[in-house]
């Protein structure tokens, strides 16, 4: 007899499992920056690529990793309270996104490597917005929203080039429930 366990159950592993690896390559990215390259005005976080694929694979549960990205990203580079908020909140705009994506069709978004690009870059930009926005409202100046656009390009780079890539994994850049059923279906077929 095998063993199942509830759709919830998949969910949180698969959510702790992602926002895990975001976290973990923020921080590779962070100790990267400050011992090899402390100069460089360019970060390149991984943030948006799993907030794609998160929204992808499970609709706006997407906003774990956008808030723990912000949150994490924030701490590592020694924010304060405030570029905590900004940077955690303003992640959150992505979600902007998941209606669009359904009305799309998550099938047509995957199978189109242009889609799947396009909704890559909307969450990139989204969440850009997000934290210009956010810090617009807690009082920072335009040179600061407009920072959060300038100083944040290579994360746009990063951004496609893992979603190129995991859109072509099988079962990875799909709706859950969708793949689930699928697997499902092709079991019940092996069976017979």
């Amino acid at each position: 007899m095998k063993h199942r366990i509830s759709v919830g159950q998949y969910r949180a592993i698969d959510l702790s499992i992602l926002t895990g690896v975001l976290i973990f390559s923020e921080l590779l990215i962070c100790l990267a920056v400050s011992r090899w390259f402390p100069a460089q005005l360019y970060v390149a976080s991984p943030a948006a690529a799993v907030v794609t694929l998160v929204m992808m694979r499970w609709d706006a549960w997407a906003a774990v990793p956008a808030l723990a990205g912000g949150i994490v990203y924030s701490l590592l580079y020694g924010g304060s309270a405030a570029q905590v908020a900004i940077y955690a909140v303003g992640n959150l705009a992505a979600l902007l996104l998941v209606p669009v994506l359904r009305r799309v069709g998550k099938e047509r978004v995957r199978g189109d490597a242009i889609y799947s690009l396009l909704l890559g870059l909307g969450v990139q930009l989204l969440m850009q917005g997000g934290r210009a926005v956010v810090a617009l409202v807690l009082g920072f100046g335009t040179g600061a929203a407009i920072g959060f656009f300038t100083t944040d390009t290579l994360s746009i780079l990063f951004t496609l080039v893992i979603v190129w890539i995991i859109r072509r994994v099988d079962g990875l850049f799909e709706d859950q429930m969708h793949y689930l059923l699928r697997i499902q279906d092709e079991d019940e077929e092996e069976e017979k």
